[in-house]
């Protein structure tokens, strides 16, 4: 049922980005059987997630095999002067051994075996068709909002200082190397989540079944929970709202893509060396190719995610997973993507999304509903006051910004409070009794 559900989910974007004249996450996928793929480490990535169903033996022959598909189209293109074209020179072959696998689970294996493997397969695919989705999601907002409402979260971040002013100055003060650091990081924040998964089912080969809960289930409910905001509240960042968009840090990065400049749809020059005034804001149009993507910041939300099942882990994976939320949180507001608003936002809608997950798992019991009942009272309560009090927050921002703090902090203590009381406690060692002394 969950597969038909997706494969119908799939059809529907694949047909409203036909409407709008572009390939949807069906074809784009199909394409790169063939094509330089958009990701090829994404598409590795996908692998090794499926490659957790194998034994050793199974998972030399699966990357020997990926390694030598992807050599074979290197040399074929290398002869017929074909170009990628802004993709990756490898990651065709990651695809192709993973549909092999698919067919080797119809074909060669039966019961519980082809389940395992096909279950394998499926959680591989679903990490790149939720990257397709993404793209057409965001497609699809910057085609259908023409008007956004970044006057409303700019006027409301006035209450936490602006932080994407102060960090964008700090991030563009450590020049190419700051910038380019991060971009890396920010860029490869799958790769980082298959890492942390990878810990998670290092037992499913030999154990032949998937834990309950673990970090792929997280990603990609909030992909696809995230986006339907995205048209609720139509925001495309300070960049792009206040500033010269992507020009701003085209002397710099190592990878300038070639889009657009959306500078004259802009208010002013103003990030990020001028905070936006405090006035009455309203909606203002924008170009139908910048996305939609910022409340709430999909980005905190999947680096928190990160964070929360990394704690379980070794300390290297600990430390890594707190290094990944730095740097992130860092970008997104160094690099005028997002707003402080959006971050808090972003925060509060991965623990509500994580107390939901789990609270399924054991049964909705009390605690886990009212865990989940507040996380999203507090979301709902954030949109709302960004939207309709954003200038009473600007005013006032000595009171609302540690109100917001406050409303984040409390969210942040229920989910760690219920969860800790959540966790199997390890019995207490049985004392053996006192025998009496033989006289």
């Amino acid at each position: 049922m969950t597969g038909v559900a997706a494969l119908g989910f799939l059809i529907v974007l694949e047909f409203a980005a036909r409407h709008y004249g572009l390939p949807g996450p069906l074809t784009s996928q199909v394409r790169e059987l063939v094509v330089p793929p958009k990701s090829g480490g994404l598409l590795y990535a996908a692998m090794a997630l499926m490659m957790v169903v194998l034994t050793w033996r199974e998972r030399f022959v699966a990357v020997t095999a990926a390694v030598g598909i992807d050599i074979a189209f290197s040399l074929v293109r290398w002869a017929l002067d074909v170009r990628t074209a802004g993709g990756h020179p490898f990651g065709n072959g990651a695809l192709w051994v993973i549909l092999c696998c698919a067919v080797v689970a119809v074909t060669r294996r039966t019961g519980a075996e082809r389940v395992l493997l096909l279950k394998g397969v499926g959680l591989g695919l679903l990490l790149v068709a939720g990257r397709k989705t993404g793209d057409t999601w965001l497609l699809i907002t910057s085609k259908t909002r023409p008007a956004v409402l970044d006057q409303y979260v700019a006027t409301a971040d006035h209450a936490l200082g602006n932080p994407s002013w102060l960090v964008g100055r700090i991030v563009t003060a450590t020049g190419p190397f700051g910038f380019n650091f991060l971009d890396i990081v920010y860029g490869q924040l799958a790769v980082a989540a298959v890492a942390v998964a990878l810990y998670q089912l290092r037992g499913v080969a030999v154990e032949r079944r998937f834990p309950g809960h673990h970090l792929v289930r997280s990603f990609l409910v909030i992909g696809l929970l995230g986006p339907a905001f995205y048209m609720i509240f139509p925001v495309v960042g300070p960049i792009f709202a206040y500033g010269t968009g992507t020009d701003y840090w085209s002397s710099v990065s190592l990878w300038s893509p070639d889009i657009p400049s959306s500078g004259h749809w802009a208010v002013g020059d103003l990030w990020p060396q001028t905070p936006s005034l405090i006035d009455a804001p309203h909606p203002m149009r924008f170009d139908e190719i910048t996305p939609r993507n910022c409340m709430p910041s999909l980005h905190t939300a999947w680096a928190a995610a990160i964070f929360i099942h990394s704690r379980k882990g070794p300390r290297v994976l600990r430390y890594a997973g707190t290094f990944w939320l730095v740097a992130t949180l860092t970008a997104t507001l160094g690099f005028g993507y997002h707003y402080g608003v959006d971050l808090i936002a972003g925060v509060v809608f991965v623990l509500t999304i994580e107390a939901a997950l789990r609270a399924f798992d054991r049964g909705w019991d009390r605690s886990g509903i009212r865990l989940a009942a507040y996380g999203a009272a507090v979301f709902a309560a954030l949109l709302v006051s960004y939207r309709f009090l954003p200038l009473t927050m600007a005013e006032h921002p000595w009171l609302s910004g540690p109100l917001l703090i406050l409303a984040m902090a409390s969210v942040i203590y229920g989910y760690v409070r219920t969860t800790t009381a959540w966790d199997p406690r390890p019995a207490p060692a049985r004392r053996p009794e006192p025998q009496p002394e033989p006289i």
